[in-house]
């Protein structure tokens, strides 16, 4: 699966045909992959800027549209929104429209409003900047009160693996940690289409170890059974028993997941980013995300290094979360 994955993943984006704004059009990499989504069919590209990224449009890339926040026809019903969703940071019309004219904000609003069906953004902002524009714009899914982010890591051996959450919650209690696994279970059936098996990840594998932190991943696998009976879950579990089935059979035999785990729940914000950068950077798997997971509607994160391969990528599956 994972040498096609990319290729299976922008054919995918290609039949759902989404409608995805690009929050960045000045930024070059952005022009790029909007050029790429737009020429290859992938999706409706709008890309955010002003007048030079408009010419830039026209002259190189005809397929994509371009909207300039603070001189667009949505700007007072982006304005409106902002103020109904957090009248405390926009009181007046006034502060509102200057809300609206911030590119993250009028993106994630367009989605909200049902003008587009999600947005990327991140190659020239933080993750912290990003996330409050999708804060404010969207909010957390129905019934959701945990927002995370997972990578989807395309390895050599073990293929396509969800990592989470490895950019968003610092140190996630328990209910958290099972919010997020949840999260992680839905995106991947719209992203990947396999059927999920779920590790809860710590230094201990079923009562190797004690410690707070091997309580609270107990806790959370308790909890997401309730929330998931029918997914496959372990945990708590070392790595090496998670992926593994050699090592699973003698570390904890007959789990349900058999050390073929496909989602990898992370017990904190540290372990989760260092491994997924380990295996990126030592083991040569393709990092893709982070990809933004709880929100009622999809709004992506890039990371700054960002290429335009990424930012293709990232916006398949943004066009894939919204189903």
């Amino acid at each position: 699966m994972a040498a096609g994955f990319e290729a299976t993943l922008l054919e995918r984006a290609t039949a759902a045909r989404r409608r995805v704004v690009l929050s960045e059009g000045d930024d070059p990499r952005v022009r790029e992959a909007a050029g790429e989504l737009a020429g290859r069919g992938i999706a409706a590209v709008t890309v955010l800027g002003g007048s030079e990224t408009a010419a830039w449009a026209a002259g190189r890339a005809p397929g994509v549209s371009v909207r300039t926040p603070g001189a667009d026809p949505m700007d007072g019903a982006v304005a409106e929104h902002l103020m109904r969703r957090k009248p405390d940071k926009a009181p007046t019309r006034e502060a509102a429209l200057a809300a609206a004219s911030d590119p993250l904000r009028f993106a994630a609003a367009l989605v909200a409003l049902g003008e587009a069906d999600a947005t990327v953004g991140g190659a020239a902002h933080a993750t912290g900047d990003v996330l409050r524009a999708a804060f404010w714009a969207v909010g957390p899914a129905e019934g959701t009160r945990t927002v995370s982010s997972a990578f989807y890591m395309v390895t050599r051996t073990h293929g396509v693996l969800t990592f989470t959450d490895a950019g968003v919650v610092q140190y996630p209690t328990a209910a958290e940690l099972a919010e997020i696994a949840l999260a992680a279970v839905r995106d991947r059936a719209n992203i990947v289409g396999d059927a999920p098996r779920v590790a809860f990840l710590s230094h201990s594998t079923l009562g190797s170890a004690e410690g707070d932190s091997v309580t609270r991943v107990r806790e959370a696998v308790a909890r997401f059974r309730m929330l998931a009976p029918h997914v496959p879950a372990e945990g708590e579990l070392q790595a090496d028993a998670a992926l593994v089935p050699e090592v699973h059979a003698r570390k904890a035999p007959g789990g349900a997941v058999g050390g073929l785990a496909n989602i990898l729940v992370f017990p904190d914000l540290d372990s989760g980013n260092i491994a997924y950068k380990l295996v990126q950077r030592l083991g040569g798997a393709t990092a893709i995300g982070p990809i933004v997971q709880g929100l009622a509607r999809p709004c992506c994160d890039l990371s700054r290094g960002a290429s335009a391969t990424d930012i293709v990528l990232v916006a398949a599956i943004a066009a894939l979360q919204a189903g």
